[in-house]
C-alpha cells in the first residue's frame, strides 16, 4: 500500500511492518527505474511524461521485491551508539565536534568553550540531567539558528515571490531532514543543528522551492538549481555525514 505523506511530493510504501519514504522523481530519462540504496533510501526515477498514478501502480507491483532489498540492506546498518553523557564523549554542534565537560556546580548551566560543551550541575553522576540539560541547550539552539537561517535563505529565494516568512518548527525525524504543508510551514529536523551551516541552508531551500513546486518534477530542480548552484554537494556532504 502506498500512502501520499507529505505535500512536497512524499510517498509512503508500506509493506509488512515496513514503511518506506520515496519520491518521485521526473526527468529526460526513457524508462522508469527503482533502487533501493544501501544506505536506507529508495529512489524512484520516472519519465517526464508518465504519469504519477502508472508510476506508484509500478511502485507498488515491484513492493515485495524492494522490502527484501530494505531488509537486506538494513542488517548492515551501522548501529548508533546511544549518548552516555559522560566526561569526554564527542557531541556535534554545526558540523564541529566537542567533547563534554561535566562539572560540579550550584546552578545548572550549558555553555560552549573552545572545543568543549561544558555542563555544570549540582550532581555531576546524574547522567539524567546531562541529557535534559544538553537536550535543551541543543533545542534552544536550533530554534534560533533555524530561524535565522529561514530568513536568510528567503532572501536568496526572491525569485519564489513568497509573501511572508514560512512558519518553522523543529522536532525530532527520524526519516527526513525537513518537509513542508501547503499552508506554508517547514518542519526542520532537530538533528541539523548538527550538521554544517551550508548543509542547513539547502534543507531550508529545499523547503521553500517546495512551497511553490510541491513535487520533484523538472520544474522543481531547475528552480532549486537556479536558486542555490551547489545543491547536489551539500545534499551529497549531508547524507554522507562526512562534517568534518
Amino acid at each position: 500500500m502506498i500512502e501520499n505523506s507529505q505535500p512536497d511530493g512524499g510517498y509512503l510504501l508500506r509493506h509488512g511492518s515496513l514503511s518506506i519514504p520515496f519520491q518521485i522523481e521526473f526527468g529526460a530519462r526513457s524508462r522508469l527505474t527503482i533502487h533501493v540504496h544501501p544506505e536506507m533510501r529508495l529512489q524512484v526515477l520516472a519519465p517526464a511524461g508518465k504519469s504519477k498514478d502508472a508510476v506508484l501502480e509500478r511502485v507498488e507491483s515491484k513492493s515485495a521485491w524492494i522490502a527484501k532489498q530494505w531488509r537486506f540492506f538494513e542488517q548492515y546498518q551501522p548501529a548508533q551508539p546511544k549518548p552516555q553523557y559522560i566526561n569526554g564523549e564527542t557531541h556535534r554542534y554545526l558540523g564541529r565536534q566537542y567533547r563534554l565537560k561535566v562539572r560540579k556546580a550550584d546552578k545548572t548551566s550549558v555553555k560552549l568553550a573552545g572545543k568543549f560543551l561544558h555542563v555544570s550541575q549540582p550532581d555531576t553522576s546524574d547522567r539524567n540531567v546531562t541529557e535534559q540539560l544538553v537536550s535543551q541547550w541543543y533545542r534552544l539552539h536550533a530554534e534560533s539558528t533555524f530561524a535565522r537561517r529561514t530568513a536568510n535563505c528567503v532572501e536568496k529565494c526572491k525569485s519564489l515571490k513568497l509573501t511572508a516568512l514560512p512558519k518553522i518548527s523543529v522536532r525530532q525525524m527520524s526519516r527526513r531532514w525537513g518537509s513542508c504543508t501547503k499552508a506554508g510551514n517547514i518542519t526542520l529536523n532537530l538533528d541539523l543543528i548538527r550538521v554544517p551551516i551550508h548543509c542547513i541552508d539547502y534543507v531550508i531551500i529545499h523547503e521553500l522551492c517546495h512551497l511553490k513546486i510541491h513535487d520533484h518534477s523538472p520544474s522543481f530542480y531547475r528552480t532549486l538549481t537556479r536558486i542555490l548552484p551547489d545543491w547536489e554537494s551539500r545534499k551529497e556532504r549531508l547524507e554522507s555525514q562526512d562534517w568534518s
